[in-house]
């Protein structure tokens, strides 16, 4: 009798795509597509006697068809623009970020990449002196590696153009830049078709997670979080929507069904998390099988299945279990990150022996589950882990006392199920939802997100006949695991603040999808430490501009506080502003704002700025036509926004000038004005200042001018 064993990698990446900006703010989907999905499947290909299973994504899926449809990322426009064409933002961006890879192995082996990363500095400061000092080419080489350094090693040692590019090293020309990025395209348009070829062809298994890699059982119930967690800080308001959670199983099936002719067997949880309540849904769905991490099957059965990281209960863990009609697997959590931590500082040889030594122990026709990330795992291996996969996949393939199966094919021969009486809730991180929930930034990410569902409601009841699909599809998305992943202090991101504002984003297109703004709260970042901007300079006494829309003179702004937006937010966002400096300051009567642009606006239609203020009451002045010196004063009533008042203290020529009376604004000593500006291009956000938070002003007392000269 042998040892069964099987395999599921997991398929997954955020949703990158910003409803307000129409684009992929991140490019993982792409380059983990040319770096890790397909060569996995080519891999498997060579050794067809070994069966796998592959977890997919939904809303992985729908991205990379979203890239054949031509929706690109921010990296691949700036791919594509000519090095000498670029402007300086841009080459501070491509600087800043087009050495996200692993430098051990991505980076060092290509000689001039390395160079290039020693030219900026792995830590470095001023990036636009940094720019001063790469020439086009070095720009250009820099496009290049970086794109081709994220194409696998098996893709480029099968393509002839690709193997003379890397011969050459450097000095790249634009026509190999292009071809790079071709291949990356023609890359991703395989890898659906090949995920249905050899599914049809039986050696892999395809399962499925719920379509925007939601957290089930906090979606059913966030307060469920009690019971694996006793001492969590609850956010306000009870967020339920089982609903909504069987919404995002059946969208998931049909979605599989649509995409791969039949519907799927098997799912993966979000982050394995699991619940009774869950369970049943995914039953009535019409799921065979689920599975999920060790430490629930633990606090499931009340015993110790492991003792100080010894695998006590072996029998314990390796069989299937069966609660209320779905079967459950219990991954083994020590042989799946070893391969997913561990194995990739090993020689690959060493690390599979360990490994197939460590089932072997196994008990005699036992099923070892080892599921683990898919992607995540192989840039820390030499060679994208290719040696290591290789050379697993041929030591299962030879070895007579081991059996690799996909889940449903053991399920077909063996019908043995020991019954569950319970399913403790938790996921598997520790067995609880500690990730999502608990933490100040994430109880407030939940509190947004049911009051924006609450709204949407209340519309739909009071607006039976329209049709709100595109709405409730920015909540579907906004209820992902992953914006959850990042708020709390729990892991860290160099773009923890793009997915703030992807976020924030969906759920502002929830009221823009029914006719309404955008509630205040919804433009100030979740993330902690991105909340009030402080200004490069202080206000230092009171102004009195001249509002023409001129720089007049030296001194008419010079007591201003000034805000250089150019350092404000990453690379990623003053490559795409359109203004450079704002000034702000005040006399006895006003407040002035100052905008100045790093080009002139009037060559850009329908341009629009909102000034929002949100404290001490919600103002918003709009100044929507820069032919003319008028702008709009509007004040929330419930739900709407209502012209209160119009200014003609407003100009632009060259400069963008703003003068805002404290009686019109409603506005009086000693209190804090909180604001924020929105940039609008036909009705889309296309900048706001700043980009992390707000500006906060403290409406002075006459003798402030004087107190400043003490």
């Amino acid at each position: 009798m042998s040892i069964n064993i099987a395999i599921l990698w997991h398929m997954h990446q955020p949703y990158y795509y910003d409803p307000l900006k129409g684009k992929f703010m991140l490019p993982w989907v792409r380059l983990h597509a040319t770096k890790d999905y397909l060569d996995m499947l080519l891999i498997l290909k060579n050794f067809p006697k070994i069966k796998v299973t592959f977890n997919v994504v939904p809303s992985l899926l729908k991205q990379l068809m979203d890239y054949e449809k031509g929706i690109t990322d921010i990296f691949f426009e700036y791919s594509l623009i000519k090095a000498e064409d670029l402007s300086l933002e841009q080459k501070i961006f491509i600087i800043e970020n087009f050495f996200l890879a692993n430098w051990d192995t991505m980076v060092k082996p290509f000689l001039r990449y390395a160079e290039l990363l020693e030219k900026r500095g792995k830590s470095y400061g001023n990036l636009e002196k940094i720019a001063q000092k790469f020439t086009p080419q070095d720009i250009r080489d820099l496009q290049v590696l970086f794109n081709l350094t994220w194409i696998d090693p098996l893709h480029r040692n099968e393509d002839p153009v690709l193997i003379e590019i890397i011969k050459k090293g450097r000095n790249f020309s634009e026509e190999e830049k292009s071809y790079i990025l071709d291949k990356h395209l023609n890359i991703m348009r395989k890898i659906i078709p090949t995920y249905r070829e050899m599914f049809n062809s039986g050696q892999i298994e395809l399962s499925v997670t719920p379509f925007y890699h939601p957290i089930l059982p906090l979606l059913c119930d966030n307060y469920k979080a009690k019971e694996c967690m006793p001492w969590v800080t609850l956010p306000e308001n009870n967020f339920r929507a089982p609903e909504d959670a069987e919404t995002q199983i059946k969208k998931a099936i049909d979605f599989f069904e649509e995409t791969f002719g039949s519907k799927p067997k098997g799912m993966w949880p979000s982050e394995g998390s699991v619940s009774e309540e869950v369970i049943r849904l995914i039953n009535k769905a019409g799921i065979k099988w689920i599975a999920t991490d060790e430490e629930i099957l633990e606090k499931s059965l009340g015993v110790k299945i492991r003792q100080a990281g010894n695998l006590i209960a072996p029998d314990l863990l390796y069989r299937t279990y069966n609660f209320e009609g779905v079967d459950i697997f219990f991954r083994d959590r020590v042989l799946s990150d070893l391969i997913g931590f561990v194995y990739s500082r090993w020689d690959a040889k060493k690390a599979v022996d360990d490994f197939i030594g460590k089932i072997k122990k196994s008990p005699s026709n036992s099923i070892v589950s080892v599921i683990l990330d898919g992607e995540n795992a192989w840039e820390y291996y030499e060679n994208d882990g290719f040696d290591f996969l290789n050379a697993l996949y041929e030591k299962l393939q030879n070895d007579n006392e081991l059996t690799t199966v996909t889940f449903s094919e053991y399920l077909s021969l063996k019908n043995e199920r020991t019954s569950l009486s319970k399913v403790f809730p938790g996921s598997w991180i520790n067995a609880n939802f500690s990730i999502w929930i608990g933490h100040e930034e994430d109880n407030l990410s939940w509190d947004y997100l049911y009051k924006t569902r609450q709204e949407l409601i209340k519309f739909r009841e009071e607006n039976p006949q329209v049709n709100l699909s595109e709405a409730w599809e920015e909540i579907y998305i906004a209820e992902g695991s992953d914006w959850n992943w990042w708020y709390g202090d729990e892991h860290y991101t160099d773009t923890k603040d793009v997915f703030d504002e992807i976020y924030r984003h969906h759920l502002m297109s929830v009221y823009l999808k029914i006719g309404k703004e955008p509630p205040d709260f919804l433009h100030i970042p979740i993330s902690k430490g991105m909340r009030e901007i402080k200004p490069e300079i202080e206000p230092k006494g009171f102004i009195y501009p001249k509002i023409d829309g001129k720089v007049t003179g030296y001194f008419e702004w010079l007591e201003a506080g000034k805000f250089n937006l150019e350092r404000l937010g990453g690379s990623m966002h003053r490559s795409e502003s359109l203004f450079s400096y704002l000034y702000y300051g005040f006399n006895r009567k006003s407040l002035f704002i100052r905008l100045d642009p790093r080009y002139p606006l009037k060559e850009i239609e329908e341009l629009k700025i909102n000034i929002v203020i949100f404290e001490p009451r919600s103002i918003k002045i709009t100044y929507d036509d820069f032919k003319k010196r008028l702008a709009s004063v509007m004040i929330r009533d419930g739900e709407n926004w209502i012209k209160k008042d119009e200014i003609d203290t407003v100009a632009y020529e060259e400069i963008v000038e703003i003068e805002l009376p404290f009686d019109i604004i409603e506005i009086k000593q000693e209190e804090n004005i909180c604001f924020l500006i929105e940039i609008l291009k036909n009705s889309y956000i296309v900048e706001k200042i700043p980009f992390t938070g707000f500006i906060k002003v403290h409406v002075p007392t006459p003798d402030f001018d004087k107190l400043m000269w003490l």
